[in-house]
This record gives structure tokens, sequence and C-alpha cells, in this order.
């Protein structure tokens, strides 16, 4: 028995004894200039052992966890329940929980109706603007809405313009955002992101000669009987591409209030965290202590743990329906989105595929990447009290490095 335990012990310090070149290990050579004969995981789980002491987390915290998918078990953990603020890793549980719910096909959709008569070239009645929250919407749609009104061989509006927001809740921002960080508006009906819609109409009308005669301004729900003018659709894809390669807050925000859109309207913010929680639970882990305020992680008042990031990242592996999509929007390493600049020139490159995460002393990195020996990988990992975001962004790529070699 004494024999074993010795045995084991040389392996565990044979393998960490590897991971005390950072220059080799950077350059992913770190297998074939120190002689390393063991297998892949007991190497890793080495190097990752001896990464722990790196003196960053003298005075900060990390949780850590890694998941092999091909084999479905924990490869390594470390603090990995521990709770603590994702920041925009919190889009992982936007994206994938609305993947699962809504479904890869679906659309968001800003609409135009009119109610009324067209008397002559007149439009005695109201047009509804009603808003799907959708965050891509910009000039090139408002101009479709104009041109698809005027082919109705209409010249003049006289009737009011109601603006139709009735899929969510009156909130402008989400919880625990900071007043002085420069928040996106949280309005169902944006034109350049900007909360001006029945405005930005008006002057799309005009430029196509279509005079307004006593128009006015109001909210409401569209009637069950007005007529489509128009319709502007865009694919939940198109809007994963920039929420996750470029960590758009906005776009985070439309994905989520869409989510709890799909079981109640007006939506809250509430109601979407309900069906994220159902999603973790799923996912196999219990949601009871997580804390979720908003999509994209802006909020101070997020928690959760690497546990969750894995555990999540792991049942969008087993679901094609949602991984495809997820997999698709995921910044890669040293080609674009935030991991653009990161990773470059080492096995990592193009490998990792992974939503990072930015707050004051937070920074996070959870996604997939393929090992040495074939297998696919999820992990997680989530660093807290950061003062220099670039001391943990070196221990996040230090991380990736020993996954992928």
């Amino acid at each position: 028995m004494k024999r074993l335990i010795f045995g084991v012990l040389l392996i565990v310090s044979s393998c960490s004894l590897m991971a005390q070149d950072d220059t080799l290990a950077m350059n992913g050579n770190a297998h074939d200039s120190l002689g390393c004969q063991l297998p892949w995981p007991l190497c890793m789980q080495g190097r990752l052992d001896s990464l722990m002491q790196d003196p960053l987390l003298d005075y900060s915290q990390v949780g850590l966890m890694v998941w092999d998918l091909t084999d479905d078990k924990s490869l390594f953990s470390f603090n990995h329940r521990q709770l603590l603020r994702p920041a925009s890793t919190m889009k992982l549980l936007t994206a994938i929980t609305a993947l699962d719910q809504l479904g890869g096909n679906y659309q968001f959709r800003t609409s135009l109706y009119y109610t009324g008569e067209i008397v002559g070239r007149t439009l005695v009645g109201d047009l509804y603007c009603v808003g799907g929250m959708d965050p891509a919407f910009e000039d090139d749609d408002m101009w479709h809405f104009a041109h698809a009104l005027k082919e109705l061989d209409i010249d003049t509006l006289c009737g009011r313009i109601v603006s139709d927001v009735t899929i969510k809740d009156t909130l402008k921002w989400g919880e625990g955002w900071c007043w002085d960080d420069d928040n996106p508006t949280l309005s169902p009906l944006l034109v350049n992101r900007k909360a001006n819609f029945a405005e930005r109409l008006i002057t799309a009308l005009q430029d196509v000669d279509v005079a307004l005669v006593d128009v006015a301004f109001s909210k409401g729900k569209t009637p069950s009987d007005a007529k489509l003018v128009s319709e502007r659709k865009r694919s939940i894809d198109q809007i994963l591409q920039r929420m996750m390669k470029d960590s758009d807050n906005l776009y985070a925000e439309s994905v989520f209030y869409q989510t709890a859109a799909s079981t109640r309207r007006p939506a809250r913010a509430l109601d979407a965290a309900r069906l994220e929680r159902a999603l973790i639970e799923r996912a196999g882990v219990n949601s009871s202590s997580c804390r979720i305020a908003d999509g994209s992680g802006l909020s101070l008042y997020n928690y959760l743990s690497a546990e969750v990031e894995t555990m999540i990242l792991r049942y969008a592996f087993r679901h094609q329906s949602v991984y495809s999509h997820l997999l698709y929007s995921l910044p890669i390493a040293g080609e674009d989105g935030t991991l653009k600049k990161r990773m470059r020139g080492t096995l990592a490159e193009g490998n990792v595929q992974a939503k990072t995460g930015t707050l004051t002393g937070v920074i996070s990195l959870a996604g997939y990447c393929t090992a040495s020996n074939g297998h696919r990988l999820c992990f997680a990992i989530m660093n807290q009290g950061i003062q220099k975001g670039s001391e943990a962004r070196a221990f996040q790529d230090k991380v990736c490095l020993i996954l992928c070699d």
C-alpha cells in the first residue's frame, strides 16, 4: 500500500514539475521538451495543480472547472462551487436558455400595422409600431417601413402613431446596473440603439413624401384586426453573433427578454431568470444559490459558479440543436471577437472557442476546446478581486494552453 501511495505521489510530482517552465508551456512545447510519458489527463492535472500556486491567487480568487465531454467526466476543479460574479460569461446562460427555449430558427420581429380606412390617398386611422426587442433595427429597416406604406398608395396620414411595447415591462435598465456605466436602454422599439422610434418613423415618412396631418404619439396594444404594412426579421443566429463575439450588452438583454416573453407578456427579468434556473437544474446543478439579475452580466447582483457555467456548456454540447448555434457564435482564440488578440501563435489559437467576461475586478472565460488526445472539453475560469486585467487574462491563457497541449 505504501508503495502504491508513493507511486501516485511520484506521478503527480512529475507532472507538477512540467508547469514550472511557463515559457515552454506558452510555446506549446512542454510535452516534447520535458519528456512527459504519462497519460494526458495526469499531465494536465499536474500542470493545473501547479498553476494554482500562481502568485496571482495570493491576493485574488479563482473558480475553475474542466469537464471531459468525450468521456463525460470532471477532469479538474478548484473552488468550482464558489459563487462569483460571471461578468459577460453570463451571456452563455442567456444564449443557451434562449436556444433551448425558443429554438435555433427563432426570429426577432419588428412590425408596422395600420387601422382605419384609406380614403383617396389618405390613411384616416392609426399606425401601430410593434416592438419585438430587435437590437439591430436601423435606418435601412425604417426606410423599408416608409416605402411599404407609400406602396399602399398613401401620401397622407391623418391619425396617430402608436408604439406597441407590450412585449416587456416598462423598466429601462437592469437590476444592479451601475449608474455611471454606458448602459443600454431596454426598449422594445429601438432605431440604431436609440429609443426614438416614432420620431424616426415620421422623418422616414416625410422623406418619401407622406404628409402628416395632426399626427399625435401614443402607446397602446395593436388591435387584432389591424392590417400588416411591413415586418422586419432577424434570425437568432444574427443576434447571437454580435452578442457573443462582440459581447454586446443590448443584444444580450434583447435575447433575455425575448426568452421571457415566450411564456409571459409583458416579459420581466424575473420570468427570464426562472427559465434560466430551470435550465441550470436540467444541466444537473442545484440553482437555489445562484443569483440571476440580467442577461448581459452587467449587474453586480449576478452570482454563478464555475460548476454552473461548465455544466450548462455540457448541457449545450449534449443538445445538438443548441450546440451548433452556440458554437457558431463564440469568439475564437487568435481569430475573432473578444479573443482576437489572445493566445496567438500557440496551440490554443483557432482551438479555444469561449466567451470572455470583464467587469471592474472581474475577469472570466468559459467555453470549449479540443485536447491533444482528441477529446472535446468545456471549461470555466472565473477570476475575482483582480486589479490588473492583463494578469488574469494571462492566467486564463495558461489554463487554455495546458488544456490544448
